[in-house]
């Protein structure tokens, strides 16, 4: 998962991304508005977590240009603003949830987790996928009974893929989800990850491994024979 903090209060940001790290989130964030939007348009994000009172521009007007621009990303207010009117206000302009501070940390994660699940159409926190399944509770991935013995950048890559099961994802967007544009190595080191993935999971279901190569594209999880 990969996904962008908006939120002036230094201190509560990196609260914020420090507790989504912990959760294997890759996480980065800004202080304004402008910033925001110009992330926004170079990278694909996961979930966008707004502040309302921004020291440029306002949160609603972050939101609203985001979704004028055709962005589907899933957005979660999080706003010390506790009046009614102005989550009805947001929620009629694209967010996909409103939550104000002082906030748990538990519900926070609960919610991210929920909210990128719905927006990829998936109502369990267990993924399956032939005879494998992803828990995205507990990231780990098993074969029938028996555990994929991933490191934590190859579950995040598995994880990926699971989510967006049946759809190809790009490389860049493995290189996003385990780097966030950060010291980013050569793209080629995705394959040597997807290699490394692929022959755990064969060893494991004596040939199978439920991964697919979308040429010159990137890779698709899902339950079918090799072409």
């Amino acid at each position: 998962m990969h996904i962008l903090v908006i939120e002036d209060d230094r201190i509560v940001n990196q609260n914020i991304v420090i507790l989504l790290r912990r959760e294997g989130i890759v996480a980065e964030s800004v202080y304004t508005g402008h910033e925001g939007l110009e992330l926004v348009k170079l990278y694909e994000y996961d979930l966008i977590i707004l502040d309302l009172m921004l020291p440029d521009m306002s949160g609603s007007d972050v939101l609203k240009q985001i979704r004028q621009s055709s962005n589907t990303t899933p957005i979660l207010i999080l706003s010390g603003i506790n009046i009614p009117t102005k989550k009805v206000e947001c929620f009629s302009i694209g967010a996909d949830d409103y939550m104000t501070k002082p906030y748990d940390r538990s519900e926070l994660v609960a919610r991210v987790k929920a909210i990128i699940r719905r927006s990829r159409g998936i109502a369990d926190n267990i993924i399956k996928v032939g005879r494998m399944s992803i828990n995205l509770n507990t990231k780990k991935a098993f074969i029938d009974e028996t555990l994929i013995p991933l490191t934590a950048k190859e579950y995040s890559l598995l994880e990926l893929l699971a989510l967006k099961k049946g759809g190809t994802v790009t490389k860049e967007s493995f290189l996003s989800q385990l780097y966030g544009g950060m010291d980013e190595p050569e793209i080629k080191i995705i394959d040597v990850f997807l290699c490394k993935i692929r022959q755990k999971i064969k060893k494991i279901t004596g040939g199978e491994t439920y991964i697919h190569t979308s040429w010159g594209r990137g890779y698709t999880l899902e339950d079918k024979k090799k072409s």
